[in-house]
């Protein structure tokens, strides 16, 4: 009789199966070397509270609102102070305008222009005029 030749697999040229989960949830044999990477742990996070805003944008904000505030009571303080001064130039005005027309009336004789005219309406849209 004669032997046939056959392979011989040693223990360790065996490459071991291990069990994943397959794509419907069952679990698969898979050889190891051709298993996927075991999931990497997250690195450590860290929890502490943050605030809601950038600290540097929060400075920006307030200091963009500071110097608007500023500008709208400099605005508003110069704009009473505008009034004031229009408010008296104005009532100057009136004064002067008033004592010129009085120094104006003084002395003078007044003449009176007094012009009639009259219109007679006739048949057929013919009208009359005299002056």
């Amino acid at each position: 009789m004669a032997v046939r030749p056959a392979r011989v697999e040693l223990y360790e040229d065996r490459d071991p199966v291990v069990w994943i989960p397959g794509a419907y949830g069952e679990m698969v044999p898979v050889r190891r070397s051709q298993a996927p990477a075991p999931v990497q742990a997250p690195p450590v996070r860290d929890l502490a509270p943050q605030s809601l805003f950038d600290p540097l944008a929060q400075r920006l904000l307030a200091g963009g609102l500071g110097m608007g505030a500023a500008g709208a009571g400099l605005g508003f303080g110069l704009g009473q102070l505008a009034a004031g001064l229009a408010l008296m130039g104005t009532s100057g005005l009136a004064l002067l305008v008033a004592l010129l027309l009085t120094a104006g009336m003084r002395g003078r004789s007044v003449t009176h222009v007094r012009q009639e005219v009259h219109n007679h309406a006739r048949w057929f849209g013919k009208t009359h005029t005299k002056l």
